[in-house]
């Protein structure tokens, strides 16, 4: 990747000065490619409720899928400060765009490369990692969303492979995905299955009328008598701690998106105010936009420090889940906060889909809510600090 020197981020501690050339590079070349690529078309495909597909191949040139893992895999081996940076800068564009990425690489490349077999990876981690297979992972279901251990999805064993049953719910990319990571019981115990397209008795309907994540493809999955052959369970996959893990993996990304999601509506509320005239002056000169503006990059700076050291963390090998927690529901609260406070400085414009801000603050209420709610991560730090659970 080519380092493209003009392109400047929010960056108010100066944490460029840390990336190595690699990172920044990365970083300024994914940040080029949304300006080029995803800005001139991501509000006629919000508007039309659709993925823009003719993106895939192009991310994929990038190397925006598995990129932290072996080349020999299709990966890259880059630092996770790279990976989270792919990530900030591909929710700058939009949360959509991010979330196909993170679903590609967290959610179903991790989880191959982890808990499966070395045919396995060989078969599927290189075509997923050029984009030629595109996959999904299913474990939220109807009924268990933020209690995966309650799922009713069952698979039993018979002589040839393991009959399946069940269904998944607000599933990314799976009506459009070759292949599905589906968390089963099996005995009692949870265990992943690769589940093709195609595959008799499995169907993948999209869900419609959204009125969030609208650029990006949500579905159900459904199960009926579904034999999945025997050389498809992923057999290092031992319990619920197995998809918890891939959760961590999403959830590292997503605080680095959403710090990207907020970032951009800082900066087209900055730029607004800047040439928005009222009263003879700029609003940016009113004591009250200021205060906004404060607020938003103060919030944007600490985000960043938090996605840096979680990062450093990952990278040393010593990442603790609640830590991500921290990181996911501080950085999804701003992102909120800070959308909401754009919208109302671009006033009646904020509306219009000639900015991007009412479309980051649609986006956040499903970002915010997925891979954990802001409760769920409320609970999971306070018995990190505790020792006592909430949860029962």
């Amino acid at each position: 990747m080519q380092a493209l020197s003009s392109i400047k981020a929010t960056d108010y501690y100066n944490l460029e000065d840390l990336y190595t050339e690699e990172e920044k590079s990365i970083r300024d070349t994914v940040r080029e490619f949304v300006k080029e690529e995803v800005f001139p078309i991501i509000e006629k495909f919000n508007q039309e409720m659709k993925f823009p597909t003719e993106l895939i191949p192009k991310m994929a040139e990038l190397g925006v899928f598995g990129p932290t893992l072996p080349e020999q895999y299709g990966g890259m081996g880059i630092s996770n400060i790279a990976y989270g940076l792919i990530m900030q800068e591909l929710e700058r564009g939009d949360s959509g765009v991010r979330s196909f990425a993170s679903v590609q690489s967290a959610l179903v490349m991790y989880p191959i490369y982890t808990f499966g077999s070395e045919e396995q990876r060989m078969k599927y981690l290189p075509k997923l990692a050029t984009g030629e297979l595109i996959g999904c992972f299913g474990l939220t279901e109807p009924d268990f969303g933020s209690n995966p251990g309650g799922m009713i999805t069952k698979a039993e064993k018979v002589d040839s492979g393991y009959i399946l049953n069940g269904a998944k719910m607000w599933i990314t990319n799976g009506t459009i995905a070759d292949v599905a990571v589906v968390w089963a019981k099996l005995d009692g115990k949870v265990r992943g299955f690769l589940v093709e397209k195609g595959t008799k008795g499995f169907s993948a309907p999209e869900m419609k009328g959204k009125l969030s994540l609208r650029a990006s493809v949500t579905s159900e999955l459904v199960f009926e008598d579904c034999l999945i052959p025997e050389e498809n369970l992923l057999p290092n996959s031992t319990g619920l701690k197995s998809p918890l893990m891939c959760l961590t993996q999403a959830r590292f990304g997503i605080a680095w998106g959403t710090t990207g999601l907020a970032m951009a509506c800082y900066e087209a509320a900055l730029n607004y105010s800047l040439s928005r005239v009222q009263f003879g002056k700029p609003i940016a000169s009113f004591q009250i936009t200021q205060e906004k503006l404060a607020y938003m990059l103060t919030e944007i700076t600490k985000a960043q420090l938090l996605n840096y050291r979680l990062a450093q963390l990952k990278d040393a090998g010593i990442m603790r889940p609640q830590q991500v927690s921290l990181a996911k529901r501080n950085n999804c609260e701003i992102a909120k906060i800070i959308a909401s406070m754009a919208r109302e400085m671009l006033g009646a414009n904020g509306i219009l889909d000639e900015y991007p801000v009412m479309r980051h603050q649609n986006n956040i209420e499903s970002v915010k809510t997925y891979e954990g709610t802001h409760e769920m991560h409320t609970l999971i730090l306070g018995e990190d600090i505790t020792g006592i659970s909430a949860f029962e």
